[in-house]
């Protein structure tokens, strides 16, 4: 088999196709959840410490000094905390939809089976072999 067949058919098949659908509404879930954080959620954790934009905290090591071509050097903090809401709340949503799933399956295995009713005639035959294992008998 040509490689070029052999990747036909890999990309054609639907793992593939569910996997380019996934990375594309993960990214733009990624982008929902940074609007969230950054526009909803830490707007009012700024305001209940008293106006502190976390973006903004750095934790500074050296000052720029543009005389000399030093450039400023920083810990980013606040970038990194809400970095870690965010992943926060994504797991938490991740979580939330594998429940789901999960629960739906466990629906699935635990529903129960409809008893097999046999037909009339499963019922003739069975009484006309009883009969017959009796005059045996």
């Amino acid at each position: 088999m040509s490689i070029v067949k052999e990747f036909k058919e890999f990309a054609v098949k639907g793992n593939v196709i569910d996997l380019a659908v996934g990375v594309i509404i993960g990214a733009a879930f990624g982008k929902i959840v940074t609007s969230l954080v950054s526009d909803i959620i830490m707007p009012p954790i700024g305001y209940l410490t008293g106006g502190i934009d976390f973006a903004d905290k750095v934790l500074l090591l050296q000052k720029s000094d543009p005389a000399h071509s030093v450039a400023e050097v920083s810990i980013k903090y606040g970038l990194f905390l809400n970095t870690l809401i965010q992943f926060l709340i994504v797991a938490f949503c991740i979580f939330l939809v594998v429940k789901a799933i999960n629960s739906l399956k466990r629906k699935e295995e635990i529903a129960p089976t409809v008893p097999v009713v046999p037909t009339k005639e499963e019922i003739l035959l069975t009484e006309i072999r009883d009969i017959l294992q009796e005059k045996k008998i």
